[in-house]
């Protein structure tokens, strides 16, 4: 019998096989491995809020349905209601102005306007600075955007803030379309900055004419009543910053797929044009919906922190208990932990699925500097917290 000869393969874009494997899939693969064989697997990997999306936000989107108006295209910068919605929110909690009209754009997601900025920013031949540790998505970005990527350093003895003296920022000018990425409260660590640090960010900026980008998804998720200031106020950071905001984590709308960029009306404009060629912005009645988060939501707000709390109280002094070194934080809902005896991350993510059926996220998978640290999500209620912790007390290191 006579062989067909294989077909020939058609390329794809190589900027695809500088990416590594995208964190949270893989986790979810594992998750599915494990309970497919039968294990009860409590899922403390992935930050998804367990709790259901506010009645009256649910309520709002419900009426926004059955009005046919709201089902034709958006409007890609946002409807006027959602960015006067967004003006209201920033100044009555960051005490930041902003012009609906010029400084204020609606996103699918914070996630779609980060992924987007170094296309809108920085381009071919610019230059991403992104932290290690750090959320996977400020390199991805930059690798799909044909940009070059420095990493440069959070270390835990400068309280996984930025220094900005380091080689990696601290090398002569800056690039030409250069932007670094910044994220407080932090996405692993939980670490907070001040309005110090921020200051710090924008005179190095504008020493080489860079660009700051501030996502700040977790800065409703403070647990010891002290709000996290927003780049935004700081004196400048209008001129060379644009900062990121999401509804997911603060009411529980990770599904919905809303949020927004505000800052600079140079950027705002940049990013603004990239998304006009590639989306269609963000379905009316989840704006409308949003609105209503916005506008009515500090209550939900206010028992989002509550729960938090309570489960950080419950969550650290059993870790504590049984060894793990567990860095403190008053922000997120996540526990930054030092892996036992140094392990690396990986062994220990696996040893914590196979032996006690928990699901973490290896530190290793938000940049070198994550080795030898593990991310656990409060993510499930108190009665399941304990019974995580108690399996994970019961491995021997």
């Amino acid at each position: 019998m006579k062989r067909r000869r294989p077909r020939r393969l058609h390329p794809v874009n190589p900027a695809l096989s500088l990416l590594p494997p995208y964190l949270f899939v893989a986790l979810d693969r594992k998750k599915a491995a494990a309970a497919a064989r039968g294990k009860d697997i409590i899922s403390l990997g992935i930050g998804d809020p367990d709790l259901p999306t506010p009645g009256f936000i649910v309520s709002e989107m419900a009426r926004a349905l059955r009005d046919a108006s709201l089902h034709r295209y958006p409007e890609g910068r946002g409807s006027p209601g959602f960015r006067q919605a967004v003006a209201g929110f920033m100044a009555r909690k960051y005490g930041v102005r902003l012009d609906p009209a010029t400084e204020i754009i609606a996103l699918i997601g914070s996630k779609e306007g980060i992924g987007h900025l170094p296309v809108a920013l920085a381009g071919p031949g610019g230059t991403v600075y992104a932290p290690d540790i750090g959320y996977p998505v400020y390199s991805a970005a930059a690798v799909l955007a044909g940009s070059r990527t420095v990493s440069y350093p959070l270390r835990e003895r400068q309280g996984f803030l930025p220094d900005f003296g380091c080689k990696e920022l601290a090398r002569g000018r800056r690039p030409r379309n250069s932007v670094l990425f910044m994220n407080y409260p932090n996405n692993p660590t939980g670490a907070t900055t001040s309005p110090a640090m921020f200051d710090e960010a924008i005179s190095w900026a504008g020493r080489g004419g860079a660009w700051l980008a501030h996502d700040a998804a977790y800065a409703e998720a403070f647990l010891d009543g002290k709000r996290p200031p927003s780049l935004l106020s700081r004196p400048g950071a209008m001129d060379c910053a644009i900062e990121f905001h999401s509804l997911s984590k603060t009411f529980n709308m990770t599904g919905w797929r809303v949020g927004w960029a505000c800052g600079s009306p140079r950027a705002v404009d940049a990013l603004a044009a990239v998304k006009s060629n590639l989306d269609s912005g963000v379905f009316s009645a989840v704006q409308r919906a949003a609105i209503a988060a916005l506008t009515r939501g500090d209550s939900a707000a206010d028992a989002m922190r509550d729960r938090v709390t309570r489960r950080k109280k419950l969550a650290v002094p059993l870790l504590e208990a049984s060894g793990w070194n567990v860095f403190p934080s008053a922000a997120t809902f996540y526990l930054w932990c030092r892996t036992p005896g140094g392990m690396a991350s990986a062994a220990c993510a696996e040893r914590l699925l196979d032996e006690a059926g928990v699901l973490a996220t290896p530190g290793s998978g938000f940049g070198r500097g994550g080795e030898g640290w593990i991310r656990f999500a409060l993510t499930v209620n108190e009665d399941r917290l304990a019974e995580a912790f108690a399996r994970v007390s019961r491995i021997r290191w």
